[in-house]
Order: C-alpha cells, then structure tokens, then sequence
C-alpha cells in the first residue's frame, strides 16, 4: 500500500505539470506561467529532481522574456545532473537521464542565440551534439538530432543574430 502512496504523488504533480502545459499551447501563457510558479513554490529547491528538470523545462516554454527562458532552462539542467535512472524508472514513459542531455543543452544553445551570445551557443551545441548518443530511434530521438542539425547549419552560416529563431523545444 505504501509503494502505492509513493506512485501517486509524482503522477499527480506530473499531470499538474501537463495541464498547466496545455493551457501554454492553447495560448494562454500567462495561467499557465502562474499555474506553474505556483507548483514550484510547493516542490522547492530541493524537490523531486524529475519534477523541477520537467517543470523548469516547460516554465521556460511559457516565457516571454528569452532571459527568463535561459532562467528556467539552467534551472531544468541543474534539476537534471540530481536525476538517477531509477528515479526515472518510476515514472511512466520516462527516458534515461542520458537521453534527457541533448534536448536541455539543445534548448539552452537555443536560449544563447536569442541572447546574441553565439559563443555559450556553440559550447551547449557541442555538448547537445555529444550526448545525442543515448537517444532513441524514435520521433523524439529524431526531433532533437533535427533540431541539433538546423542550429549547427544556421550557426555555421556565421551566428544567428536573428533574436526570434530557434529550433522547436524539445521535452525531456
């Protein structure tokens, strides 16, 4: 009964997490940035590493300031490097903590673009390009070595000054 009670907690703060996202898609990025605080504020610093890395990761989606997405994505990284397999493994559909590398560094390579600072880019595009390894063979795996390949072109074509690309953001 008791492994029970630990299983229900981290699916609850998981679909909490997920409506709050959907509110994000559907447009309504303000609700959603409150919804999301909130939880944050009740999971603390010290929190379930799996739900600080996917809440952080997708606070970063519901910013309107690329400063503050930087904020949230060094948040999720921080949140991921705490993250074990195991801790992974209790949660349904999960990746291994490897797989989760390539989409957050892609992210904050995307983050350093819109911040004109090519160089940060470049060294978190390396770091998404190897560890890009440990995905799968599959649409996500696909997305993010997609996403790689569209920033390593665009910043081989000498930077990206232009502030609003950026690869779509992939989820951990």
């Amino acid at each position: 009964m008791v492994e029970r009670q630990e299983q229900a907690a981290p699916d609850a703060v998981m679909t909490r997490i997920g409506q709050a996202v959907m509110l994000c898609h559907a447009g309504d990025r303000e609700e959603a940035r409150h919804r999301l605080l909130g939880l944050w504020a009740e999971l603390g610093e010290d929190g379930d590493p799996l739900h600080r890395c996917t809440l952080a990761h997708y606070m970063a989606d519901a910013q309107d300031d690329p400063c503050d997405e930087l904020a949230w994505d060094l948040r999720a990284l921080t949140a991921a490097e705490e993250l074990t397999d195991d801790r992974l493994a209790r949660h349904e559909g999960a990746l291994a903590v490897r797989a989760l590398y390539p989409s957050l560094h892609l992210n904050l390579a995307a983050d350093y673009v819109r911040l004109g600072r090519t160089d940060a880019a470049r060294t978190h595009l390396r770091r998404a390009r190897r560890s890009a390894d440990a995905l799968g063979e599959d649409s996500y795996g696909d997305g993010v070595r997609a996403g790689i390949s569209r920033l390593e072109l665009r910043l081989g074509e000498g930077g990206a000054a232009d502030g609003g690309w950026g690869p779509p953001r992939q989820r951990p």
